[in-house]
C-alpha cells in the first residue's frame, strides 16, 4: 500500500501540470493546488512504509514485505521532496513577481 500511495505522490505534480497544458480555464500557477496533495499523500506513504517494515520485521518471511517497505519509503520521499520543491518555485515566482511591482 505504501508504494500505491507513493507512487500517487510522486504523480500528483506532474499530472497537474500536464492537465492546465490542455485546460483554458487553468494555467501553471493554479497547478500549485496539487502541492498539498502532494506532500500529505508523502507523508503517508511514509508512515504506512514504517508500519509495514515493523509488520515485515515480525514474520519469518520479511522478505517481500522490506523491499516493498523500502520502495514506499523511498516513493514517499520522493513525492515530499517534490512537494517542497514546488513549494520553493512558488515562493521565487511570487518573490520575483514582488520586485517586479515595486
Amino acid at each position: 500500500m505504501a508504494v500505491v500511495v507513493g507512487a500517487a505522490s510522486v504523480l500528483v505534480l506532474p499530472v497537474a501540470v500536464f492537465l492546465t497544458r490542455y485546460s483554458d480555464a487553468y494555467d501553471l500557477l493554479h497547478a500549485g493546488f496539487a502541492i498539498p496533495a502532494a506532500a500529505v499523500l508523502g507523508w503517508l506513504a511514509l508512515s504506512l512504509a514504517r508500519t509495514g517494515r515493523r509488520r515485515a520485521s515480525l514474520t519469518l518471511r520479511a522478505r517481500g514485505g522490506l523491499s516493498s517497505a523500502r520502495a514506499g519509503r523511498a516513493l514517499g520521499l520522493a513525492g515530499v521532496w517534490l512537494a517542497g520543491a514546488a513549494v520553493t518555485a512558488l515562493a521565487v515566482y511570487g518573490l520575483l513577481e514582488y520586485i517586479a511591482s515595486t
